[in-house]
């Protein structure tokens, strides 16, 4: 019991560190690639582990850091930025996703399209909508809202089609027809509801 007893008066420093820099905002989100989302006073930036800002809180939004890049909003305006806060490029996006694979969804002059850690243009601003690659797939919608997924070379692999569609995740992906909900696979073979 007393063996017990030691072990939980012994503070992990992690988290007592944590806990003190984490009080200097206003929301601390999980640390990714080394950097965590902080906030404070309606403003977004990015600290590391020791609660050091990186990239100053002046965004009004921002993503989770994925594959070391990170899109964040200023006004009505996205960007994409590295881990060090440098902006990967002269664009500014209507609206942004995260990098996949190593491209992101971002949206130009009201259509979505694909770019890589570069900023240049992989697969062209051709879609209404659209999320990241996950497994190779990523969902897009055409101008009839109607939403099918595309492979990394922009080429439509299962026509648009359903009301929704999401991610593949463990070869399967959730889509809605309707009123309908259920899961295919990725030769849009319907799994199950």
């Amino acid at each position: 019991m007393k063996r017990l007893l030691l072990l939980l008066l012994i503070p992990l420093p992690f988290y007592s560190d944590a806990q003190k820099w984490a009080k200097n905002f206003d929301f601390v989100d999980q640390c990714i690639c080394g950097l965590s989302k902080v906030g404070k006073d309606n403003k977004v930036g990015y600290a590391d582990i020791n609660g050091n800002v990186v990239i100053p809180l002046i965004y009004d939004e921002g993503l989770a850091f994925n594959e070391g890049y990170t899109a964040v909003r200023k006004g009505g305006t996205w960007i994409i930025l590295d881990s060090t806060g440098k902006q990967l490029s002269d664009a500014q996006y209507e609206d942004a996703e995260n990098f996949h694979n190593g491209i992101a969804a971002v949206m130009k002059n009201g259509q979505y399209g694909y770019i890589d850690f570069a900023g240049k243009v992989v697969i062209d601003f051709q879609f209404m909508n659209a999320r990241g690659f996950s497994e190779g797939l990523a969902p897009v919608s055409n101008a009839k809202n109607l939403w099918g997924y595309i492979d990394d070379k922009g080429k439509m692999v299962i026509n648009p089609q359903y009301d929704f569609a999401d991610s593949f995740g463990n070869g399967e992906a959730r889509v809605m027809k309707g009123d309908k909900v259920f899961y295919i696979d990725k030769d849009n073979k319907v799994l199950h509801e």
